[in-house]
C-alpha cells in the first residue's frame, strides 16, 4: 500500500460526520423533496396514469380461420373471419371518467401524504427547538448553582455558613447536572426521529436553526380545501362512477363481423367445382340468467359508504380545527399570564433572597426553593409556547395552510 492511500484512508477515519443545518422555516420544502415515502407515495400517480392510458378502449379484434380438406362428404373448405365487439352501453365512457376519478384521487392521495408528514415533521421540529430552548435554560441555571455552590463552599471553609448548606448547594448542582443530561438525551432521540423525515443518514449530523415564531394566532381557514377531504369527495364520485358501471356491464358486449368462405371438389378426374360465399353475422348476448345484480348491489353499496365516510370525515376535520384553535388560545393566555405576571415577580423576589442570603439575612434553602419555582415558571413559559406552536400546527395542517 502506497503512503498516499495509506493517509488518504487515515483522514477518511478521522472525518466528521457530514453535518446538515436547516432553518425550522425550510422543514416543509425539505421534506416534499427529500422525504423517501413521498418518493414512493408520487408512484401512485404514475400507477394511475398508466392504467387510464388503457381505460375506455375497444377489445381487440379477432381474426379466425380454418381449413378443412375434402372428403366424401365435403369439399374442400377455407374459411376467413374477422369479429369486432361493440359495447352496447356506455362502457366505455364510464370506464374513461373513472380513470380519470381515479388520477385525481391518487394526486390528493399524494397531497394528503404530504400534509401529513409535513405536520409530523414540523411538530418534531418544534419539540426539539424547545428543549433545546429548555437545555439552554437549565444551562444557566446550573451556571447560577455552581456560583452558589462555590460560594457556600468558600464561606462554609471561612466558618461564615453551615458545611450543611454548602452540601445542599453542591446537591443542587448535581440535580441540576442530571436533569441537564436528561433532556440532552430526549434531544438526541427528538433530532434521529426527525432526519430520515428530512432525507438524511444516520451517519450525518443535524443542526435545526431559527427560533419559533411569535404567538399570535394565525388567521382563520377552512377545512374545506383539506387534501383527504378532497380525497373523499373524489373517492365518492368515484364510487358512483363504478356504480354506474356496474348498470352498464348488465349488457355484455354485442360482436360484429364478416366471414368468406371458399370450397373447392372435384367432380370428376380433371374437372373441379370451385364455389364460395361471404356473409356477415352478428351476436347479442341477452341478460337472462345473469344480469349482474350481485355487482350492482356491491357498487351501490360501496357508493352510499364512500358518502358516509365523507361526511364522517368533515365532521371529525371540523372538530380538529375548532380543537387546534380553542388549544391554540389557551396556550398563548397561559404563556401571556406566566411571562408577563408571574416570571417577573419571581425573578424579582429571587434576586432579593440572593441578594439577602450574601449579606447572611437568608437562609439557603429559601433560596434554593425561590430558583426552583423561577425555573419551573419559566419552563413553563417554554412549555406553553411550545404548546402554543404544536396546536398551531395541528390547526393549519387541519385547515390544509401548508
Amino acid at each position: 500500500m502506497s503512503l498516499r492511500l495509506l493517509c488518504l484512508l487515515l483522514a477518511s477515519s478521522v472525518c466528521p460526520a457530514p453535518a446538515v443545518t436547516l432553518s425550522y422555516s425550510s422543514v416543509p420544502a425539505r421534506v416534499k423533496s427529500h422525504h423517501p415515502q413521498l418518493k414512493a407515495a408520487r408512484l401512485l400517480i404514475e400507477e394511475a396514469r398508466g392504467r387510464q392510458q388503457g381505460a375506455g378502449r375497444l377489445p381487440n379484434p379477432a381474426f379466425e380461420t380454418s381449413f378443412q380438406n375434402e372428403s366424401r362428404a365435403s369439399p374442400r373448405t377455407t374459411v376467413f373471419s374477422f369479429d369486432q365487439a361493440f359495447p352496447v352501453t356506455r362502457r366505455l365512457s364510464l370506464e374513461k371518467k373513472l380513470s380519470i376519478q381515479l388520477v385525481q384521487a391518487a394526486e390528493l392521495e399524494v397531497k394528503d401524504t404530504e400534509r401529513r408528514f409535513i405536520a409530523e415533521a414540523r411538530s418534531l421540529a418544534v419539540k426539539l427547538l424547545a428543549l433545546e430552548q429548555h437545555l439552554g435554560l437549565h444551562r444557566r441555571q446550573m451556571e447560577l448553582a455552581r456560583k452558589l455552590a462555590e460560594f457556600a463552599k468558600s464561606r462554609a471553609a471561612a466558618g461564615e455558613v453551615s458545611s450543611l448548606d454548602s452540601a445542599q448547594a453542591q446537591t443542587d448542582l448535581q440535580r441540576l447536572l442530571l436533569e441537564t443530561r436528561k433532556i440532552e438525551v430526549e434531544t438526541l432521540g427528538l433530532r434521529g426521529a426527525l432526519k430520515p423525515m428530512l432525507g438524511i443518514g444516520a451517519g450525518e449530523s443535524l443542526t435545526l436553526t431559527g427560533d419559533l415564531a411569535a404567538v399570535a394566532l394565525p388567521a382563520p381557514g377552512s377545512w374545506t380545501g383539506r387534501p383527504d377531504y378532497l380525497l373523499a369527495q373524489a373517492r365518492t364520485e368515484a364510487a358512483r362512477t363504478e356504480a354506474e358501471l356496474a348498470r352498464a356491464r348488465r349488457w355484455q358486449d354485442m360482436s360484429a363481423g364478416f366471414f368468406a368462405s371458399r370450397e373447392q371438389q372435384d367432380t370428376a378426374p380433371g374437372r373441379t367445382e370451385r364455389t364460395g360465399f361471404v356473409g356477415f353475422r352478428v351476436s347479442i348476448p341477452l341478460p337472462l340468467w345473469n344480469r349482474s345484480q350481485g355487482e350492482i348491489a356491491e357498487k351501490a353499496a360501496g357508493a352510499e359508504r364512500a358518502r358516509l365516510e365523507k361526511e364522517a370525515l368533515a365532521a371529525q376535520i371540523s372538530g380538529e380545527a375548532d380543537t387546534a384553535r380553542r388549544e391554540m388560545e389557551a396556550s398563548a393566555a397561559l404563556l401571556r399570564e406566566t411571562r408577563d405576571q408571574l416570571l417577573p415577580l419571581v425573578i424579582e423576589q429571587t434576586s432579593r433572597l440572593e441578594k439577602a442570603y450574601e449579606s447572611g439575612q437568608a437562609d439557603l434553602l429559601t433560596v434554593l426553593r425561590a430558583r426552583d419555582q423561577r425555573l419551573e415558571l419559566e419552563a413553563g413559559a417554554l412549555d406553553a409556547a411550545r404548546d402554543f406552536h404544536l396546536a398551531r400546527i395541528r390547526y393549519e395542517s387541519a385547515t390544509a395552510q401548508h
